[in-house]
């Protein structure tokens, strides 16, 4: 009877040690800025930054590449700042981002002052916002060629319901 006291009480406190263990993990995952920081272009966008956003998500997840023509790496807990909700981060050709949960295009760009877009991405996007970075914040030129690093919001068709919020260099 002893030792079946000593077994259940073993057990309990490994069950506890685990909930423990997870719950730590999510709140990490949930407090740390980088992810959302990457989106917010902070640091601006650059293949050293994309690389090291990259090389952070590779270590949570596992990428989807099958939409897009992006890697979405989904996270098993929520990342969140400002009230938006993420667990997922996109990559796509020079763009860095999240996608956020919902249609917000029209409150990111009231919280991150970005401006409409001129152009509707060819149809891929049915409402987008954008706002480049300052000149002293832009890559230096001859690095990245001619472009503009921009934050963007961007709802559309092909994102299901959720709302990108992305960091991108577009070339001239």
């Amino acid at each position: 009877m002893l030792k079946l006291k000593s077994r259940h009480r073993g057990v309990f406190a490994a069950a506890a040690i685990v909930n423990i263990l997870h719950a730590t993990s999510a709140m990490a995952a949930t407090s740390d800025p980088t992810f959302f920081d990457a989106a917010l272009c902070d640091p601006p966008y650059s293949m050293t930054s994309a690389t090291a956003i990259y090389d952070a998500a590779e270590k949570l997840a596992k990428a989807d590449t099958s939409s897009l023509g992006a890697a979405i790496y989904k996270f098993p807990q929520q990342i969140g700042r400002d009230g938006f909700e993420s667990d997922e981060v996109f990559f796509a050709n020079s763009a860095v981002g999240i996608l956020i949960q919902g249609l917000h295009a029209d409150e990111l760009a009231a919280k991150y002052d970005l401006k409409p877009e001129t152009s509707d991405l060819l149809g891929a996007s049915s409402k987008g916002y954008a706002r480049a970075l300052p000149d002293e914040l832009q890559p230096p030129v001859g690095l990245a060629g001619p472009g503009k690093v921009s934050i963007v919001a961007r709802e559309g068709e092909a994102l299901a319901g959720k709302t990108l919020l992305a960091c991108e260099f577009v070339p001239d």
